[in-house]
């Protein structure tokens, strides 16, 4: 299988016990739908098959996962750090109306005062509200995605619609 046929969950973070137990940390939103049978891992710039013997779901983004014929923390331990996909064809369908945040990744931003600002290249979640960056002069501009700065979203042009805090963008642009 090729990367172009997979989609990314995650990465090997470190072994559990002597048996060759693994912990993987999901980087995919919906891990808990994903149909675990078989994992590609890349190794070299190829996605090599790994068949799950067990595996352990937990509600922080990890589960402890086994393969077959990795019966030895020897065994398991070239596989750290390595990441981990599944073909695109076991991606869950997501229904249409479930907007997330991280979906504004690659939306225009269009402030109401400073005009067009940029790209959103990433949406962080933190413990008190999603920040998005957005891309600005070369810069990286942060800005809270809370309904009080964001006036609209166009779904079908990708351009969300902000009135951001007076200064925050000159801030950025002469820093």
């Amino acid at each position: 299988m090729k990367l172009e046929e997979a989609f990314y969950i995650g990465y090997i973070t470190r072994t559990r016990g002597l048996k060759g137990e693994m912990q993987l940390f999901f980087e995919f939103e919906d891990y808990l739908d994903l149909q675990l049978d078989v994992l590609f891992l890349e190794m070299n710039k190829k996605l090599v098959p790994y068949f799950i013997d067990a595996v352990k779901l937990h509600n922080n983004s990890t589960a402890y996962i086994s393969f077959e014929d990795v019966d030895h923390i020897d065994k398991a331990q070239p596989l750290l750090k390595k990441k981990v996909y599944l073909p695109l064809e076991k991606m869950p369908v997501r229904d249409p109306d479930d907007f997330r945040y991280s979906d504004l990744i690659g939306y225009i931003v269009v402030d109401q005062t400073e005009g067009e600002l940029g790209e959103i290249t990433n949406v962080q979640e933190l413990p008190q509200q999603f920040i998005a960056t957005v891309n600005v002069d070369g810069k990286e501009l942060m800005f809270p995605l809370s309904d009080d700065l964001i006036i609209g979203v166009d779904a079908d042009e990708h351009v969300i619609e902000v009135k951001l805090p007076d200064g925050l963008v000159a801030l950025y642009r002469e820093g």
